[in-house]
Order: C-alpha cells, then structure tokens, then sequence
C-alpha cells in the first residue's frame, strides 16, 4: 500500500527558517516532493501570502494540486524547476530548492530507483515523458555507459561495470528490472566501502543522467538571480556532492564583483548574492532519518542590484 511510504522532510525547521518568511510574501518551493516544506511554509504566510510549487514527478503533482484545491494561496505547475522564471522576474522572496529523490520514490518498487528492490528499471522522476534507463541501456554503447557512470557516479569501477552491462546485454538481451542491473554492477565491482551496496554509485549515476539532474540544477539557480527580489533567499538542500559542488560554487561565483580583463576599463559586475550559512541535519535527525546524512544546506541572499 501505498501509504507505507513515509517522507521525512530533511532540515524542516532549518529551511523554512532559513527562508526569513514575510507573512505576505511570494515564495517557490521549487522541488514539492510530497510538500513538507511547502505546508511548513503555508503555516507562516498570510491570507495575502502566496507559495508557487514545481515538481515533475505526477504522484507529487496530484497530492501538491489536492493541497491546492483546499489552499488559494498555493498553486502547483507540473514541470521541473529549470522553469522557475515563469513566475516571473524579481517577484518572488524567496526560492527553496530541496533536491534528490523522495522516500516515496526510493521505497516504490515500480519506480526503479533502488536497488534494494526489484521492479522495472525506469528511474524517471516524470514517467509521462522521456527515456526510461531499461531504454537508454539498449542503445548506449560501452564509451557512453563508462562516461556516465564515472561523471554522474563518481565510480572508479566505472570501466569495468560498462563491459560487463554490454556482456550481459549480450548475452541474455535488454535489462528489464533493478535486480539484472544490480546483480551485473555487483559481479563487476570486486571491492566497496563497508555497508555500502556495489550498485549505488551506478544507480545514482544513471538516475541523474536519465533526468538531467545537473544541468537542470545549473539552470534553476540561474534563474533564481531573475526571479529573487532584492534581499529575497535562495536555500538549497543537496545530497551528494555533485550537486553540492555545483551550488556552492554558484553562489561564491556570484558572491563577488567580477572584473572583466578583456574590458579593463568596465566597471565590474557587482555581486548578485550574499552568502548567509551553510548547515548540516543534526545528530538526532540523522538518528531519527539516516537518509538525511549526507544533506548539506546552503543559504544566499540576492542583493540590491536588479537581475
């Protein structure tokens, strides 16, 4: 049954708080999941505040537009958050992006996602459109497996992994469920860090090539300098450091005046953002969430200066 699946929101209190909420201000949770940060949020606005959410994912859409139908001031948009200007330029007060993958995704087997259990091998975060990851595996060849689940996984068997796939594919034909991808990733990887399954870097991999999680990421924190107001709060949550990385340096790229050598009588380009904190889940909610472990939440303020 569905309602097995439990989502703990990760760093709750700290983000919504993080947010420095105006009661009638506009914000954007950007990654609704299944809306724990959204109703925290709803908790703290006005009648006149408004909350705008995004999501890919039709399961969370449908719980995000029953929470809609019951609150005027929230409204859902079915589209990944790479979409985030159509709210609009300097109209919003603050952009919470909480990335990743939902324990109700993770703990679905018909999702794909996890190796833990066996179901089809899909791993999209919207299964109305686009490639599964059994799709992507009948076509890829050995060069493009390997790049993806080094770059993406940061596997350093990502060599022998993609020989044995395109073995296996061989042999026996298409991978059709996560067990036949699992049991070839494990056969190939000889060695691992205690506890952890051989396959998880693999299927990180292929779960965030197949969504084109980086490059959406990139592109959402670019469009959160248009939509932020002056003094408005960009909070990122991460989970593994790809992403992190990818944050952290946005916001220290755009937390300084950049000097244009070519030009070098321009004035600079002031910054567009200043760095608030950086914030880790406590012991008690690692305790209480061993998911939350490897969360890492970092927090901008967008300047004065017009996007």
């Amino acid at each position: 049954m569905q309602d097995v699946w439990i989502h703990h929101t990760v760093l709750l209190h700290e983000a919504v708080q993080a947010l420095a909420l105006q009661p009638d201000g506009h914000y954007v949770d950007a990654t609704f999941g299944r809306g724990g940060h959204s109703r925290r949020v709803l908790e703290q606005l006005s009648p006149r505040g408004r909350l705008t959410a995004f999501d890919k994912d039709p399961q969370a859409v449908a719980a995000a537009e029953a929470l809609a139908a019951s609150d005027g001031r929230f409204s859902i948009r079915h589209e990944g958050f790479c979409h985030l200007e159509a709210v609009g330029p300097s109209s919003v007060d603050g952009v919470l992006m909480d990335l990743g993958v939902s324990s109700p995704q993770i703990d679905d087997p018909e999702r794909g996602f996890s190796f833990r259990h066996d179901g089809p091998l899909d791993m999209r975060m919207d299964t109305t459109r686009g490639q599964s990851v059994a799709q992507w595996l009948e076509t890829a060849d050995v060069l493009t497996l390997a790049e993806v689940i080094r770059d993406y996984g940061e596997e350093r068997f990502a060599q022998q992994i993609a020989k044995a796939i395109d073995r296996r594919r061989q042999e026996r034909g298409p991978f059709r469920t996560t067990r036949e991808l699992a049991e070839v990733v494990a056969g190939a990887v000889k060695t691992r860090e205690p506890g952890k399954d051989p396959a998880t870097r693999t299927f990180q991999a292929f779960r965030i090539f197949i969504n084109a999680e980086l490059e959406e990421l990139q592109q959402a924190l670019a469009a959160s300098l248009r939509v932020l107001k002056p003094n408005g709060r960009l909070v990122v949550i991460s989970f593994h450091s790809l992403e992190d990385r990818i944050v952290k340096q946005f916001m220290a790229g755009h937390s300084r005046t950049v000097v244009d050598r070519r030009v070098p009588f321009a004035e600079p380009a002031p910054m567009a953002l200043r760095g608030v904190h950086r914030v880790k889940p406590s012991e008690a909610e690692i305790q209480a969430n061993p998911r939350s472990r490897s969360a890492v939440m970092r927090v901008a303020e967008r300047t004065e200066v017009p996007a």
